[in-house]
């Protein structure tokens, strides 16, 4: 390796100093972990110890409107270090995880070329997958199927479409809920455009990979944390945020932009109780036990998800 760790009383003692050994090269650390799990800390830790600049890789802190909601870093945090791609789209225009690729290297060479250390910190398995990887070789969608297949979707609902992605693409429909309309919908386009299902595209070897590349030293991270104590962080911020009032005046302001409810956006952890709280469907309290669980679910998957695709990274085991 050429550094370790160090990160004071966060983990347990033993990991070192985290030390560049030559800041000429390309070097990035990956900082994977579930949400409330610590990474923003540890890396806006890691990042002011050794001169590094952090580069977002969380699906919904890219979207401006949900600062608090997403637990993006304070603005007091941000002007720490310099942060990259937080709150950088507006929520009706979302991001894949190839729109993420697209945007991250730039920021990244960037980083580089001014003698930085690159921190990529977040919990979207997908787009460190993506960033190591490369992209899936999946071919250009025809622009008439793409547009047929969206007003489908649209016109007939994602639980329909979803049950003809499931014939034609179980793999992919397995994957994702029958209410995302965005991916069923890619998942249709896909396999009517090339002949081939999107599954079978994804299990094709990427291109352009940073892990590929000879001239970047890379070292993955991910943190684990006890599963009760996580569960018990991830009811204390979200209650937190409740009580402090912010959550409610974001979601209130999401609503004044009219936004399609199928977009990411809107499904973010805790928006789709919250709209139902203020439109008078449940209380406040029923919104924030319903967004607890949803959030202690959500947590359940990104550890299942980073145990089987990150096995081969070092663990942190946070306390």
């Amino acid at each position: 390796m050429w550094f370790g760790l160090s990160v004071h009383q966060v983990v347990p003692e033993g990991y070192g100093n985290l030390v560049m050994s030559d800041k000429s090269q390309k070097n990035i650390i990956l900082l994977a972990g579930p949400t409330a799990s610590g990474k923003s800390s540890l890396a806006l830790q890691w990042a002011r110890e050794q001169d590094g600049e952090i580069v977002n890789a969380d699906s919904m802190q890219v979207y401006a409107e949900l600062r608090d909601l997403t637990a993006r870093p304070s603005e007091e945090e941000e002007r720490l270090c310099p942060h990259h791609l937080y709150g950088v789209l507006s929520g009706d225009d979302p991001c894949s995880a190839e729109r993420w690729r697209q945007m991250a290297l730039p920021v990244i060479e960037e980083i580089w070329s001014r003698g930085k250390l690159a921190i990529v910190v977040g919990g979207t398995g997908l787009y460190f997958k993506t960033l190591l990887e490369g992209l899936s070789p999946v071919p250009e969608i025809d622009p008439a199927i793409r547009e047929r297949v969206r007003t489908e979707v649209a016109d007939e609902g994602p639980e329909a479409a979803w049950e003809k992605l499931k014939e034609l693409d179980p793999d992919w429909a397995d994957r994702i809920s029958p209410m995302d309309g965005q991916r069923i919908a890619r998942g249709l386009e896909v396999m009517r455009s090339t002949g081939k299902p999107l599954s079978y595209w994804q299990q094709q070897p990427g291109q352009g990979g940073l892990a590929a590349r000879a001239d970047v030293q890379i070292e993955k991270y991910v943190l684990e944390r006890d599963r009760e104590d996580l569960y018990a962080r991830c009811d204390l911020r979200f209650r937190q945020m409740i009580e402090q009032g912010r959550a409610l005046e974001e979601v209130e302001a999401l609503m004044a932009c009219g936004y399609d409810p199928e977009l990411p956006v809107m499904k973010s952890l805790g928006v789709p109780p919250l709209i139902k709280y203020l439109e008078g469907e449940i209380s406040l309290e029923e919104a924030t036990e319903q967004s607890q669980t949803q959030t202690r679910q959500f947590a359940k998957r990104q550890m299942t998800w980073f145990r089987n695709q990150c096995a081969d990274w070092n663990l942190i085991k946070m306390k």
